[in-house]
């Protein structure tokens, strides 16, 4: 699957906006940075990689030898990773700033809202873009990983400090640093599957992509061969 690269998922959604909507939007981007506690919710879901809008304007886009192009629209481009299943982070985003969802795609041409959940789904799903190619330094961690790792690391340098001060002192210190860090303490690897419904549904959606488009539209003989 493209958009996975270890525990962790690319989203690219890419909506279009009419023309003279754009700056209303464009407001409202400018309102948010200045107003970042209304971005709390969002700040706050540790599942989250990164997550951007971009607002592209008609003439914006870029010219790579296919001639230059003049769309109707402007557009808003999405782009998020975060660990977790595609659904798990659909709903914990409309559950964390439902609001903020609604300012930000505004203007995006029959955008439904955030709530209810399941036209909210349909938009991103209709709208988003796969990923061809997905890199992560990190494949076997996620965000909440590398931050336990990083609070182990903290503890160790502290036990190095303390090495010195006696044996009596160490054994109290690693206790200490131990009981600290003990929920930190985890191995990295590969997220398991988030049920078998979802697995079903991914071997499932591999064979009708195969069927339309040909084996090398889904990953290739490698690519759900259980399927």
């Amino acid at each position: 699957m493209s958009n996975v690269a270890g525990k962790a998922y690319a989203m690219n959604v890419l909506t279009p906006m009419p023309p003279r909507r754009t700056g209303i939007n464009r407001w409202l981007f400018h309102v948010a940075r200045a107003l970042p506690s209304r971005l709390r919710g969002l700040l706050g879901l540790s599942i989250i990689h990164f997550a951007r809008w971009v607002v592209i304007r008609r003439d914006q886009w870029p010219d790579l030898g296919q001639g230059r192009e003049t769309p109707v629209n402007d557009y808003m481009l999405f782009c998020s990773n975060f660990n977790g299943t595609w659904d798990q982070y659909i709903d914990a985003f409309a559950d964390g700033i439902p609001s903020g969802l609604d300012l930000f795609w505004y203007s995006s041409t029959k955008y439904p809202g955030s709530v209810p959940i399941s036209p909210f789904k349909a938009y991103i799903r209709a709208n988003q873009i796969d990923t061809d190619h997905y890199y992560t330094a990190t494949p076997g961690a996620a965000q909440r990983d590398i931050k336990a790792a990083l609070r182990v690391r903290r503890a160790v340098l502290r036990l190095a400090q303390a090495h010195g001060e006696g044996p009596a002192a160490f054994a109290e210190a690693w206790v200490r640093e131990l009981r600290a860090v003990q929920n930190d303490l985890g191995s990295p690897g590969h997220a398991p599957v988030a049920s078998r419904d979802t697995d079903r549904a991914d071997a499932e959606r591999a064979t009708l992509s195969r069927a339309r488009w040909g084996r090398r539209a889904y990953g290739g003989e490698a690519a759900h061969a259980d399927a």
